[in-house]
């Protein structure tokens, strides 16, 4: 078995690989389909949208769910976790699949729909504090009570094998891919993808700009504390972006573009009325980043939207 990466030691393509190896059995391989912007009333342009949303549970969290389950020793009390949401959903679909006791914290800004599914899978659902910190800080302490194993959303180095999967797929899917616009929370997804990319494909971080985690972090040359709120506050603000996850964004993301919340509500909107795909709002911060503005493309750039999370309330679109 190729050796984990550490913080010393970046995610490799080669570990990459193999993770996606030990959990393609557990995942769906999402489709991309090409979509003309002019649909959406810009400029024509065709772009390869990666429909992560019809993943397991709504969203690209359960490969590095399962990359963490299938990688890691569990003990006899099982997992916890914190969550917006989706990586609970993912933790809990999990270990339901791999019959592992799962417990999972989340703050009162997860979506109710969230919570629900949570439950549904049989893990245990712990709701406290207001953001993401506050439930990460509680299942931390309730780790250190129980000896069961923490799955990080995002700051691990088994999360950010299984995320880098999706760049993969990508890969294989999408021939001469420039540009792949990514939504980033805690940076997982992303610090991934540029794992597995390497540069060989120009990374854009796209973030609501009443959670600019990476962005700010980018600015400041460290991680940093940034504000954590706005309508994506239950996916895409955790407060900081991941230690782990950091000097990949130095070296291998080209920039971070900030998205106004009307625009992401845009964005979900145009998704349903073009497309009929329903998007939470931050799956659909990568296509707001396109409608407003925020990210043009040059004539003739060939880009690719990854839209990451479905788990909203499809009557509301």
């Amino acid at each position: 078995m190729t050796p984990v990466a550490t913080a010393e030691r970046e995610p490799s393509r080669e570990q990459v690989a193999e993770t996606y190896d030990r959990i393609r059995p557990y995942v769906r391989r999402t489709p991309v389909i090409d979509v003309n912007l002019a649909d959406f009333g810009l400029d024509a342009l065709n772009v390869a949208c990666k429909l992560e949303l019809l993943q397991h549970t709504g969203s690209f969290k359960p490969r590095g769910a399962f990359a963490n389950l299938l990688s890691r020793n569990v003990p006899a009390a099982g997992v916890i976790a914190a969550s917006g949401g989706n990586h609970g959903l993912a933790v809990a679909y999990a270990a339901q699949q791999l019959r592992i006791a799962a417990t999972v914290f989340v703050p009162s800004v997860c979506a109710a729909t969230k919570q629900e599914r949570i439950r549904s899978l049989g893990a245990g659902l712990v709701v406290g504090g207001e953001l993401y910190a506050d439930a990460l800080a509680a299942s931390k302490r309730r780790a250190a009570e129980t000896g069961a194993l923490e799955i990080h959303a995002y700051d691990q180095v088994e999360t950010l094998l299984g995320q880098g999967s999706v760049g993969v797929e990508i890969e294989a899917q999408c021939e001469k891919l420039d540009t792949l616009l990514v939504a980033v929370g805690g940076g997982g997804l992303i610090g991934g993808i540029a794992a597995w990319f390497r540069g060989g494909v120009r990374l854009v971080a796209v973030e609501p700009r009443l959670a600019p985690t990476l962005h700010d972090a980018l600015k400041a040359g460290r991680v940093v504390d940034a504000p954590a709120g706005g309508v994506a506050a239950d996916s895409l603000a955790p407060r900081r972006v991941g230690e782990l996850m950091f000097p990949l964004a130095q070296q291998f993301v080209d920039r971070a573009v900030l998205v106004e919340d009307d625009a992401i509500r845009a964005a979900q909107q145009a998704l349903w009325r073009v497309m009929r795909v329903a998007a939470e709002p931050g799956g659909a911060a990568t296509m707001a980043a396109l409608l407003s503005g925020a990210y043009r493309p040059r004539a003739g750039e060939r880009v690719g939207v990854l839209i990451c999370g479905a788990n909203t309330d499809a009557v509301k679109l």
